[in-house]
């Protein structure tokens, strides 16, 4: 049986890449209707090697009859149409931030906890993480359920592409600018992004960390264990796609570097590449385009008792978004909840 699904922001670059991976992995799908703005009607989008759709107006459609919706338009507008979609007896797959705290919105990374996805239709929607907060669990999942995680500590290597398509077009333009001695203007980023690196990512709060800081603590409890002590720097850099995290880890119980690399080597969505040698590990560069989670420089970290520190990188607009959605839509078609 196939299904049809409506993408809400498909010419996005979130959109476009969720239409890609649906035609790769062979979504099972009748129809795939691609939603947008009254300003993108009409606009083609690509999906897969010989098919085009024309970007029809979000605010007009009826969902009436439409199975998944795969969702990411921001969250003002998922706000609104998300619930619409629901009461038509769509499931929706969210990419927003607006639903992830909600209690009765399943927060769902499918290698890490897919089993809440059995409370998916107390409102029909189901949360997307945010793109950093998912590598992290997933690369935290296998070791947490070994040795039992009590404390975590990161830093952030963000990606220009998790700002959208304007921050990408923004570290370009600023580096043309600077090769041929332009002026460079900033607008999207607070700071220069070109040849730089913005401690800055979302608003800040009253504690003085950052949205973007919030999300990935109170999204690692809601998703991996409340339990969990989280601390998190957020930081953007010149890269256009991929993230990048150190992120350091303190255990309930002993846990040595070699245990954790099996865990690791053998966790769904993770690969483990560390050969503790040059170019022995994973970059942003090298992710781009891949759907796996990277871990490297995995080490044991002798200043705590139990600890360790790794290096996980991953393509955030591939498993930090449009694929991490494609694969909870496959999870409710397989358990039956579609």
């Amino acid at each position: 049986m196939g299904y049809k699904v409506a993408v809400v922001g498909a010419t996005g670059n979130v959109g476009r890449e969720m239409l890609k991976i649906m035609a790769e992995r062979d979504f099972p799908a009748d129809e795939v209707v691609a939603l947008a703005s009254s300003r993108s009607v009409g606009t083609e989008i690509s999906y897969g090697d010989d098919r085009t759709l024309k970007a029809q107006n979000l605010a007009t459609f009826d969902f009436s009859g439409v199975d998944l919706v795969l969702s990411s338009p921001g969250a003002k507008v998922s706000a609104e149409y998300s619930p619409k979609a629901a009461a038509a007896g769509a499931l929706v797959v969210d990419n927003t931030s607006h639903w992830r705290m909600d209690p009765d919105c399943p927060l769902i990374v499918p290698e890490v906890n897919r089993a809440a996805l059995k409370d998916c239709r107390k409102k029909g929607v189901i949360a997307n993480p945010n793109c950093s907060t998912i590598q992290m669990v997933t690369a935290m999942k296998p070791l947490h359920d070994l040795a039992g995680i009590t404390r975590c500590v990161a830093a952030t290597y963000q990606s220009v592409s998790g700002a959208g398509r304007e921050g990408m077009d923004e570290l370009f333009n600023q580096t043309r600018a600077i090769y041929v001695n332009d002026p460079v203007e900033k607008s999207k980023f607070t700071k220069q992004i070109a040849f730089n690196v913005i401690p800055h990512i979302d608003v800040f709060m009253d504690d003085g960390s950052t949205k973007e800081e919030w999300k990935m603590v109170v999204e690692t409890k809601k998703i991996l264990d409340p339990k969990i002590k989280v601390h998190v720097t957020c930081v953007r850099v010149p890269v256009f796609i991929g993230h990048s995290e150190a992120v350091n880890l303190e255990f309930a119980r002993e846990i040595t570097a070699e245990a954790a690399r099996e865990a690791l080597s053998n966790a769904p969505g993770v690969v483990v590449f560390d050969k503790r040698q040059d170019e022995g590990y994973v970059t942003p560069e090298e992710c781009a385009g891949e759907d796996a989670v990277y871990v490297s420089r995995i080490r044991e970290d002798a200043t705590v008792e139990n600890g360790l520190s790794l290096w996980v990188v991953s393509d955030n607009l591939r498993k930090g978004a449009a694929l991490n959605s494609v694969q909870i839509a496959e999870c409710l078609i397989e358990d039956g909840y579609v």
